[in-house]
């Protein structure tokens, strides 16, 4: 789990060096057309992940409920939307230096959706298995 997440700040930095790049020569005129103030004003052009709607990235956005089929069908939800995301920004920008590492982060979504996908294959596969479990004899019994 760790390493994906890992990946997904990865994908938080790439995203956020992009809009950093995008307003480093902006006036505060472009900066104000492109709604763009108020994280200017918060943030100057400094990487700060939030939504699009300003809202924070915290730790409440990551789900977990200890249950693998459940952590993992929540893993899988969470790559689509990012696919997802990811093609609404393609949709947004003609710029090629945009559109390649949108793209880029687009495939590794698609990666990662499959990887969780064989994960809850397996996981479904060996809790659908007879396991049997043997208990050791205490120890006084072995007296």
């Amino acid at each position: 789990m760790y390493p994906l997440c890992t990946k997904e700040l990865a994908h938080l930095e790439i995203v956020g060096t992009m809009v950093r790049q995008l307003l480093k020569n902006a006036t505060p005129e472009q900066i104000m057309e492109a709604g763009a103030a108020g994280y200017y004003t918060d943030h100057d052009n400094g990487v700060y992940p939030a939504s699009a709607s300003g809202t924070p990235f915290t730790a409440a956005a990551l789900q977990v409920k200890g249950d693998p089929i459940v952590d993992l069908t929540e893993n899988l939800a969470a790559e689509q939307k990012a696919r997802g995301t990811y093609e609404h920004l393609l949709n947004m920008t003609d710029d090629p230096d945009i559109i390649e590492p949108l793209k880029f982060l687009r495939e590794r979504e698609v990666v990662h959706f499959q990887r969780f996908g064989e994960a809850l294959r397996i996981v479904q596969d060996y809790l659908q298995e007879p396991h049997l479990y043997v208990m050791p004899k205490p120890e006084f019994m072995n007296q």
